[in-house]
């Protein structure tokens, strides 16, 4: 954007018109009236990235396992290092513990031992507690389980409440399993619904046929319907949230999550695909181990069910721990185009033939991949250049359709010159204000180098944990940041807040977007959370002209359109009501959405008190009157 306010209006958009750009014009002062009056001019205007608006998703806060991964039961394959017997109980007269005397796979190398004493008579086995509970919604859920150890019979499953001991689901599995290999056994049962999410998963077996000795189970699961229905898919309520937000395209899988502590715990994509039981998971960044069982496929799977683009990141040789650059960094190189033939190569070739396997016959659909993350920070910037350049050169040289993503925006960060049509990716947590006075930051930049904001969000970081959750005035200075980024969404092609989700009872950052726990309708969404959906789920392809009686501040606005239908988006970052009177020629219905709060409220958890009002609107003339409360954000959308 090269032009904002002119002193004088015709010359204004005259010059509008000559950059072949979109501004908005100040018209003189109507001292007359305190309204704010907007005409949105039908010609004229950019075009708007048809990505602009996307999400971005790491593993942390438990916001995949345990969160929108839909597999229930914590630890269930004793991956990591940190978790020993975490989230296990003995149920009846048994003995259990971790046993990697008997893996169950390569990958997952240990497994639950349950001795019985001799004598016992009853249903004896151990219990999993999930992520501070298990939801159980009355649907049907899906359970697996494998299992050693000679014993023929009955194994009893069981939902239940942990403190009211209320049996929810009560199911019987007849299996016949043998010392020799452990032996996966699945099944489906019905649940009745829980009130709360205090439950359990019970397996138990009959004690007196293994008096004396042992079982040992493994990789342990339990699924309540999952998005779309898919195998190892998402947990249906969580995502189903998502999707209703419209986003255009998914970045992932991270964020400081790809890096690893050290490069031996990288991300790495090979270990993340197949069957879930040959998956070792890994100790992350945030915490606590990750299963992988939101791995490659499953993003990809997302992203198809979402109607999104995948934005694949690439680890660029940048660990906390170590960094790999020059000649060390030639075998991770030859591991991502091992990727790249895996995404994209025919059944001939050896990973294109792999991904078939994995079911996936057809190459994957990518045309984003971002190298690295992050590399302007944590001792990465001297060496991003070459590490880049490397990494461009072998992409780019085999598949020069694919768009590539700097990590960072810093110059000295970057190598020089930029090849051309790479884009650049910004991170910004700031407070209110401080986003408010990034507004404009793209209006003068140059046209020809496109720009992401691969993670944003308000933060108030007088404190290190920042604000517990989002509130009005610091999700209305996002919505003022995002006003001015559409208006530049020429070059500024992509936009993701971040992070996206959270357990509530596993906060390590806050805020995100939405929250949950185990328990029933506790799926929160934040203030935040509605501005994102409503500059998602309204949005032109071309940003359009706007005659303002006023300059920016403490009202933004921004209009677009496609084909007939016309919106507009307005913020009120002030103390002050904002009266806006608003031409748009040509429409004459549509409906307003207005979010609107006190300055320091937001939604809580558990209490979305702060939540969209729509109306619908009409005058045939296409004149609408707006009332923007303090602290408010608008959309009227019009056709």
């Amino acid at each position: 954007m090269r032009s904002t306010h002119l002193a004088q209006a015709s010359f204004g958009y005259a010059i509008c018109i000559i950059l072949a750009t979109y501004c908005t014009v100040a018209m003189a002062h109507d001292n007359s009236s305190t309204d704010t009056r907007l005409t949105v001019v039908n010609d004229g205007g950019n075009k708007s990235s048809p990505l602009l608006y996307g999400i971005m998703f790491e593993e942390m806060d438990h916001s995949g396992d345990g969160g929108i991964h839909g597999q229930l039961l914590q630890n269930n394959g004793f991956q990591g290092t940190s978790l020993n017997i975490t989230a296990y109980a003995p149920v009846g007269n048994a003995t259990i513990s971790q046993d990697s005397s008997k893996p169950v796979s390569k990958a997952i190398t240990s497994s639950l031992r349950v001795e019985v004493p001799k004598g016992v008579t009853d249903y004896v086995g151990f219990a999993n507690t999930g992520y501070n509970g298990i939801p159980v919604t009355g649907a049907a859920y899906n359970s697996s389980f494998w299992m050693m150890g000679e014993y023929s019979g009955t194994i009893n499953l069981q939902l239940l409440g942990s403190k009211s001991g209320i049996i929810y689901a009560d199911h019987n599995v007849t299996v016949k399993s043998t010392k020799s290999k452990f032996t996966e056994f699945k099944t489906r049962f019905n649940t009745t619904y829980s009130p709360d999410g205090h439950n359990e998963w019970h397996l138990t077996f009959d004690g007196s046929k293994v008096g004396g000795g042992s079982l040992n189970f493994g990789y342990i699961q339990l699924f309540p319907p999952t998005f779309k229905g898919r195998e190892n898919g998402l947990r249906d309520d969580l995502a189903s949230f998502l999707d209703e937000m419209n986003p255009a395209f998914l970045r992932f899988p991270g964020g400081n999550n790809l890096e690893g502590l050290q490069v031996e715990s990288r991300w790495k994509w090979n270990t993340t695909i197949g069957p879930v039981v040959d998956r070792p998971g890994r100790e992350s960044d945030w915490f606590y181990p990750n299963t992988d069982a939101i791995g490659l496929d499953e993003y990809l799977w997302w992203c198809e069910d979402m109607n999104m683009a995948p934005l694949l990141a690439v680890w660029a040789g940048k660990s906390y721990g170590d960094i790999l650059s020059g000649p060390d960094l030639k075998p991770f190189i030859e591991d991502i185009m091992n990727e790249m033939e895996y995404l994209f190569g025919d059944s001939s070739t050896h990973y294109g033939k792999l991904r078939t396997q994995n079911g996936r016959k057809e190459p994957w659909k990518v045309d984003l991949i971002e190298i690295g993350n992050e590399d302007d920070l944590t001792r990465g910037c001297e060496s991003y250049p070459d590490r880049f350049n490397q990494i461009y050169k072998a992409i780019h040289d085999k598949y020069p359709n694919i768009t590539l993503v700097a990590s960072n925006g810093d110059l000295k960060c970057l190598p020089s010159p930029l090849p051309k049509d790479v884009i650049i990716d910004l991170h910004l947590y700031r407070k209110p204000d401080d986003f408010v006075k990034l507004f404009d930051q793209f209006d003068n930049q140059p046209r020809n180098q496109s720009v992401m904001i691969g993670e944003f969000g308000c933060r108030n970081s007088s404190s290190a944990e920042g604000e517990y959750w989002p509130y009005m005035q610091g999700s209305c200075s996002e919505a003022v940041y995002m006003i001015g980024m559409e208006r530049n969404s020429d070059i500024v092609k992509m936009a993701s807040y971040a992070p996206m989700l959270q357990h509530f009872d596993f906060v390590s950052w806050s805020p995100t977007l939405y929250g949950f726990n185990n328990t029933p309708d506790s799926i929160t969404p934040s203030t935040s959370y509605f501005v994102q959906k409503m500059f998602m789920t309204n949005k032109g392809d071309t940003i359009l002209p706007v005659e303002s009686s006023a300059d920016f501040g403490p009202l933004y606005w921004v209009a677009s359109k496609t084909d007939s239908k016309y919106y507009l988006k307005l913020a009120n970052y002030g103390t002050d009501h904002q009266s806006v009177k608003v031409s748009i020629p040509g429409t004459k219905s549509g409906r307003l959405e207005i979010l609107a709060g006190p300055r320091y409220q937001g939604d809580t958890p558990y209490h979305a008190q702060i939540q969209t009002v729509t109306t619908s609107v009409f005058n045939p003339q296409g004149n609408y009157s707006i009332q923007m409360e303090p602290w408010a954000i608008a959309v009227l959308a019009v056709s």
